[in-house]
């Protein structure tokens, strides 16, 4: 078969991550990178051999011959890139979250419907494998039924301090949020009826950074589940990982606990530091891109190679936008919020 033509709007860290994979995948070839950053988006083209170079995605559109298109800009960017998109009747990999206003999350799955076009957001933690085998473990009926759940999903300071040049613009909830909301529904298979949730700021406010430090919420389910989730942004910069995860479900007959911010399968000390690589969410073996942050970019390629179902639906990302928004909501107003969907 001949190979998908793909473009990629956004030239960053995680842009050039997707142009790595696609030129690995045996059915891609990126035909066209797009940034506003011409420069940028140049750098990388002549790294990986992209033919086209834009700065605006419209441009993009009209002159470069594509199948599907990566949107891997600011979260807070992505509706009218993908709606765009949509209506050049191109399939969408969209980065977590589909969109941060409820305007935009239905103008895209309006669009995608109206056009015939397949979309995907990449919330990957679907493919990571101890939340896989837990998942696996309470679809077998072992543990019986959900009932409860806790889910601590937080970044140290540095990532938005210095990682994410936009955080001001955004919030954990988006950045991390849409990743504990979408696997709670996931594990739940249910949608959330209402949130409550409340927040705390100063910390990065008082490193120049104008956003929420931390976010704690409860979630409630339709069919009575609930859980308990805590997203922040402020976690010391020694930890040894970038993120501090903690998972618990527990069901009718059995529980599971996932502690992953201090697993010691693998540590490293030099002279200068003690860390522990990552071995789970994105690193390299033998010169081959692994870890379940890669393999999600893979399952979409492959679904459209193959026409079977996305592991994560355009319904599923919306509703995880949804709720999100009403955490928003609850915390700014100190009221339990019911889900709009």
């Amino acid at each position: 078969m001949s190979k998908l033509r793909f473009g990629i709007v956004g030239a960053g860290v995680w842009g050039e991550t997707h142009a790595y994979l696609y030129q690995e995948h045996p059915n891609v070839e990126v035909s066209a990178i797009c940034d506003l950053d011409v420069a940028r988006a140049r750098r990388l083209a002549a790294k990986f051999s992209i033919p086209g170079v834009f700065s605006d995605h419209n441009e993009m559109l009209r002159h470069a011959e594509l199948d599907a298109v990566a949107i891997v800009t600011p979260d807070f960017a992505h509706g009218k890139i993908a709606v765009d998109c949509a209506n050049a009747k191109k399939h969408l990999l969209v980065e977590k979250p589909l969109a941060t206003t409820r305007e935009d999350v239905e103008a895209i799955v309006e669009a995608a419907e109206r056009n015939h076009v397949r979309v995907m957001v990449d919330l990957h933690n679907r493919w990571s494998p101890p939340f896989a085998v837990a998942k696996q473990s309470l679809d077998s009926g072992e543990l019986g039924d959900p009932v409860s759940a806790y889910f601590r999903l937080n970044d140290i300071k540095w990532v938005a301090t210095d990682m994410l040049p936009w955080a001001a613009k955004s919030s954990i909830l988006w950045f991390l949020g849409s990743h504990t909301v979408d696997t709670l529904r996931w594990f739940f298979s249910d949608e959330v009826e209402q949130v409550y949730s409340v927040s705390s700021s100063g910390v990065l406010k008082r490193l120049g950074v104008d956003t929420v430090d931390v976010y704690q919420t409860i979630l409630e389910f339709r069919n009575g589940g609930i859980a308990s989730i805590e997203n922040g942004w402020i976690t010391p910069n020694t930890h040894p990982c970038v993120n501090d995860i903690k998972f618990n479900i527990t069901g009718t007959k059995g529980m599971i606990n996932l502690d992953l911010s201090n697993n010691q399968m693998i540590e490293r000390f030099t002279e200068d530091k003690n860390d522990r690589p990552d071995v789970l969410v994105r690193h390299f073996i033998h010169g081959k891109a692994k870890g379940f942050a890669y393999e999600s970019i893979r399952h979409f390629v492959d679904c459209l190679v193959t026409g079977e179902d996305f592991l994560v639906s355009i319904q599923d990302a919306a509703n995880t936008s949804l709720t999100v928004l009403a955490i928003l909501e609850s915390a700014a107003t100190g009221k339990v919020v019911k889900v709009k969907y």
